[in-house]
């Protein structure tokens, strides 16, 4: 296939990508926007509480948690924080097993009422779902991210569900941190009055 006839390819399964984008809740079914509302809402009850955002994911995923923690913390004044120090992971992994790298950490560090940010490209990684069923038993919110496998464990664990409708890491993992950067814009235009289309400049 020539270069020039893949670009376009991608670009228009890209497209088509975006508009599979499907989001469920406890009651099933949620529009897009809702589902961005409600975690939105979330993100506000926390902030008033002084909670925080703990976000979790393996690889490319580890990348966007870690990315996006600074990004709530630094931009939208929301205390945040991504399990992903290497002496932790080494430390939790050796002495308890890779699939307790979240979720140990989790039940010592995690309170009531705080939200997990389950990233999980597969949606069947055990040390995402462990983190899950700890944030849960914390009493935490939690919202999830995954894609590939329609029934993937992942998508039926959350609050809130975003599930990307594709088989390629480059589509899901762009499109989880399209989401996630758009529950922050959402706050900051309309919450905080910022310009998120003007490099955050006061409207």
């Amino acid at each position: 296939m020539q270069t020039e006839n893949f670009s376009q390819t991608y670009i228009e399964q890209f497209q088509h990508t975006i508009e599979g984008i499907a989001a469920t809740n406890n009651d099933g079914e949620l529009a897009y926007h809702e589902a961005v509302s409600q975690a939105l809402r979330f993100i506000l009850d926390t902030q008033v509480k002084n909670g925080k955002v703990i976000m979790v994911g393996n690889g490319g995923s580890a990348g966007i948690a870690s990315h996006m923690t600074v990004d709530y913390w630094k931009n939208g004044n929301i205390r945040s924080v991504a399990f992903n120090d290497t002496s932790l992971l080494t430390c939790v992994a050796n002495d308890f097993s890779y699939e307790e790298v979240f979720s140990t950490p989790i039940e010592m560090f995690a309170d009531e009422g705080d939200i997990l940010f389950a990233i999980s490209s597969s949606g069947s990684s055990k040390n995402i779902l462990n983190a899950v069923k700890a944030a849960h038993e914390k009493g935490c919110k939690v919202v999830t991210f995954s894609g590939f496998d329609p029934d993937n464990p992942l998508r039926s664990m959350g609050d809130i569900n975003f599930y990307i409708p594709a088989s390629s890491y480059g589509y899901v993992e762009i499109l989880h941190n399209l989401i996630i950067h758009q529950i922050l814009d959402t706050k900051l235009q309309l919450i905080d009055g910022k310009d998120v289309f003007n490099k955050n400049q006061d409207l």
